[in-house]
């Protein structure tokens, strides 16, 4: 399962940390891990292309994004990749568990 955990500070998305594999199929085959996967690509670069200031951790089977300046459109940014993402667990359930957390 894919664990997305979304932070939230003053009401607004302000990161994400991803880990884990949806197992609908092996590595490399899952559409719904390269749904994912790229809907994280997407957001990280338009966080960066917006000046949002993205700082970004990759480590073995994680993704963690922050963004340094809190704005409306960073926020925006994120709640369409958590809308995604429910997206995804609408159409394959059981590959991804959703959170928030308050920073």
């Amino acid at each position: 399962m894919i664990r997305a955990e979304f932070y939230e500070k003053n009401g607004k998305l302000s990161g994400f940390r991803l880990n884990g594999h949806a197992g609908l199929a092996s590595r490399g085959k899952d559409v719904a891990c390269a749904s994912v996967s790229s809907a994280v690509q997407l957001a990280v670069n338009l966080l960066d292309e917006f000046g949002c200031s993205p700082d970004v951790k990759i480590g073995d089977n994680v993704i963690k994004c922050v963004t340094n300046i809190q704005n409306d459109t960073a926020s925006r940014i994120l709640y369409r990749l958590k809308q995604h993402f429910e997206a995804v667990l609408e159409e394959f359930p059981k590959t991804i568990k959703i959170t928030i957390s308050e920073v």
